[in-house]
């Protein structure tokens, strides 16, 4: 028996019920390995691997993002990877939506769900629940997302600051697309985007089976490992995905267009950096966000949440 599969027999209970059972929740900073876990874990128990990075879910980035592979999705089925489009900017509250629309199509039946990724929001959602949102109008999004490219955030903050002030005290003047999201739900629903967030919803994970796992590396491994792998994806077509991207003409505030390795690869490609800077400021910007994500997981995970060295399927 694995070290990972004593210590998710031995992980602590969590008070409160959901609608999956028996989920195993597989946490950690990119690059750390628990993609291969989870991959080994589903496999092991006749499971399914679900995605829980925010990520991995667009299409085309097949690469970038390290998906899995055709092969890995020969040895167990894996759910919600790359069926987004680029184009459509996702969100905490559209991954629930589509977990709880994998719940309402059987997909999660009588076998063990594996959720894996680095999006902590996504755990979170899952185990405690989300508040419900206002759908917001067409025109709104639109209005307030020109206004930003405009006018920039620090403008935008100044009109929060007068219409909601207790929402624009929680956010910084540079946060433009959370600034954006306050002011198009107020003006969808004509309530503070706080009042929203005050109201959550349910947990979909019955936390008292599941099984929760946060992989912590050591931080010189996970350099090496960060470093190896941005090549691996350069060798695999990472540089050919940023140009189709490209292609697309997308707004680059949308969260596809910031993905790690997007900015960087695309400005080598117009000529803006050389190749190797690219590479290192890409490689610097995974490092960067690997230790804001350890930092979360450390401080943001509770007691219940069984810490792991490294991922030893």
């Amino acid at each position: 028996m694995s070290v990972a599969t004593r210590d998710m027999e031995a992980s602590d209970g969590m008070a409160g019920t959901g609608r999956v059972k028996n989920a195993i929740l597989i946490a950690g900073p990119t690059a750390s390995g628990k993609s291969a876990l989870a991959l080994e874990l589903a496999r092991q128990n006749g499971g399914v691997v679900v995605n829980a990075d925010s990520m991995q879910v667009y299409s085309v980035l097949n690469v970038l993002t390290a998906r899995p592979t055709l092969a890995d999705e020969a040895r167990a089925p894996h759910l919600l990877y790359g069926h987004v489009h680029p184009s459509v900017a996702y969100s905490t509250g559209a991954w629930l939506r589509d977990v709880e629309r994998l719940i309402e199509e059987a997909a999660l039946a009588g076998c063990p769900a594996v959720f894996v990724g680095g999006t902590g929001l996504y755990f979170r959602a899952l185990t405690e629940g989300i508040a419900g949102m206002p759908d917001i109008p067409a025109a709104v999004r639109e209005h307030w997302r020109a206004e930003l490219a405009r006018h920039g955030s620090a403008r935008l903050h100044a009109i929060l600051v007068d219409r909601d002030h207790a929402a624009a005290a929680r956010l910084r003047p540079g946060d433009g697309q959370r600034i954006v999201r306050a002011l198009e739900v107020l003006d969808a629903s004509g309530r503070s985007i706080l009042d929203w967030q005050a109201a959550k919803g349910l947990p979909l994970i019955d936390r008292a089976s599941a099984r929760c796992l946060v992989i912590e590396p050591e931080r010189a491994a996970l350099v090496r490992r960060i470093d190896a792998r941005f090549d691996a994806m350069m060798r695999d077509g990472a540089l050919e995905e940023v140009r189709e991207l490209g292609t697309l003409g997308l707004d680059p505030a949308l969260p596809a267009m910031k993905a790690i390795g997007v900015p960087e690869l695309g400005a080598a490609l117009t000529g803006e950096l050389v190749m190797d800077e690219a590479l290192e400021r890409a490689k610097i910007a995974t490092r960067q966000y690997a230790k804001r994500q350890a930092t979360w997981f450390r401080h943001q995970l509770g007691p219940e949440w069984r810490r792991l060295p490294a991922a030893q399927p």
